[in-house]
């Protein structure tokens, strides 16, 4: 059993996993760059330690501290959230050589998974429909030419160590691949120190559906149901909803049951995301698997009833998957827009400095996940998301209606913040009526 679980992370995900570890009567340690030292992640924490300065290199990224600060605070396990060091296999296989879980899937899942090129030839091992593209990374400019010959214009360029949105490029003609190729290459580089890429096909008006998966370390594997996130800003989620409006029961079972498969050729456990794209003609391909807990699950946990969160922590115990878990029934619907400390009216710059008043709506149906406050000041350091608010209802129409009463009841003065951008959306009849895809905010009137 763990004793004590230290979080290496920040902001609502670390205050996310201090409340499940309170109701598992798991005590906690929060790390903290001096920047953060008044976040509500390290006051409600039992322990708190200061991990280094306010760039996150050499706070919330430095592997060697973190494990210092466990092994000081007598932490058997650490918990990493997302973002940060979640998916750095060489982070988890350092936590396993100090004798200390890593509460997430082993270090060679993650990094199988982490390269996505090496990921796209595990699924095709094992029959899994992936995107036509390349089995492995590309050597150079050259070879990224001779593929998009074969597999034909329109292509995206993306980061074989990537995610979030970096390191990916669309390429609609040959013309245009030289300086995009370059230009993909450089930022892979920059943001994960790896400049490999591989190209896949561009499934055009495609819509981007996700799986819950949960995994125990003896070979069972659950998955509880889709999740709509198509709703994107430069490769972003914005809005996320369960479950997705174009998919039905059927669809639903098939597409679990891939993820399934999915990950059991990956070995996986834990909590974790099989993620696709839906084209026009409803197939699905396997785009990645994510290895961490995602920032939407809560979604999942709504319609559900099943808290990601404490379930993951008892996989991490040793645990076997309950039995309840393969049976689960969605109930209603549910939705999160993610706020954002950004202004929409100003090509969405973003916008740092103090919370004058805050104010989170209620009502029923409603939840905010949030570590800002009245006084809070938000630092230019780190990503710009403020909290995720979410809400359910008996159908698509309810959760759609508690939303917009919730969007409006929210308070957030001093900054300014996406919510105006959420608002709109809300309002658009293609949306409303679920006829959207990931292109649906390049057309998109604001």
């Amino acid at each position: 059993m763990i004793k004590k679980i230290l979080i290496a992370n920040r902001g609502e995900i670390a205050l996310r996993i201090i409340r499940a570890c309170k109701e598992l009567n798991i005590p906690t340690v929060a790390i903290y760059s001096t920047i953060d030292s008044l976040s509500l992640h390290v006051r409600f924490a039992d322990e708190a330690v200061c991990i280094g300065p306010a760039n996150s290199q050499d706070s919330y990224l430095k592997q060697s501290q973190i494990i210092g600060a466990a092994e000081v605070t007598n932490s058997d396990a650490i918990h990493p959230g997302y973002g940060f060091l979640a998916e750095n296999a060489d982070f988890a296989q350092m936590c396993e050589d100090n004798e200390i879980h890593f509460i997430g899937p082993e270090p060679e899942v993650i990094r199988k998974m982490g390269d996505k090129a090496q990921a796209r030839s595990t699924m095709i091992k094992a029959g899994i429909p992936v995107i036509p593209g390349t089995e492995s990374v590309l050597s150079d400019f050259e070879a990224a030419r001779k593929m998009a010959v074969e597999i034909g214009y329109p292509i995206i360029l993306k980061a074989s160590a990537g995610g979030g949105g970096r390191g990916m490029r669309i390429v609609r003609e040959p013309s245009e691949l030289e300086n995009t190729f370059l230009m993909a290459s450089e930022e892979a580089r920059s943001a994960f120190g790896n400049p490999d890429l591989y190209i896949e096909k561009l499934v055009e008006d495609a819509r981007h559906i996700e799986i819950q998966i949960l995994g125990d370390n003896f070979g069972n594997i659950a998955h509880l149901g889709e999740r709509e996130c198509s709703i994107q800003r430069r490769h972003q989620k914005l809005i996320e909803e369960s479950p997705s409006p174009v998919v039905d029961q059927n669809m639903r079972e098939k597409i679990g049951k891939i993820a399934v498969q999915a990950a059991k050729a990956a070995n996986y456990s834990s909590a974790g995301t099989v993620e696709f794209l839906l084209d026009k003609d409803e197939n699905f391909y396997f785009m990645e698997m994510n290895t961490r807990i995602q920032v939407e699950h809560p979604v999942t946990e709504m319609v559900t009833g099943i808290d990601i969160l404490k379930e993951q922590v008892d996989l991490a115990c040793g645990k076997k998957l309950p039995e309840w878990l393969k049976k689960f029934k969605l109930r209603g619907h549910a939705i999160e827009c993610r706020i954002n400390a950004e202004d929409p009216f100003k090509s969405f710059r973003p916008s740092p400095g103090k919370i004058t008043s805050f104010h989170a709506p209620g009502g029923p149906g409603t939840r905010m996940d949030t570590h800002v406050y009245a006084g809070y000041e938000i630092p230019t350091n780190y990503d710009s998301l403020l909290g995720k608010l979410i809400t359910h209802g008996r159908d698509r129409e309810e959760s759609l209606a508690r939303m917009e009463r919730a969007l409006e009841e929210t308070i957030i003065e001093g900054v300014s913040t996406s919510i105006p951008f959420h608002q709109a959306i809300l309002r658009d009849s293609s949306f409303r009526s679920g006829n959207f895809h990931t292109g649906f905010l390049d057309s998109f009137q604001f």
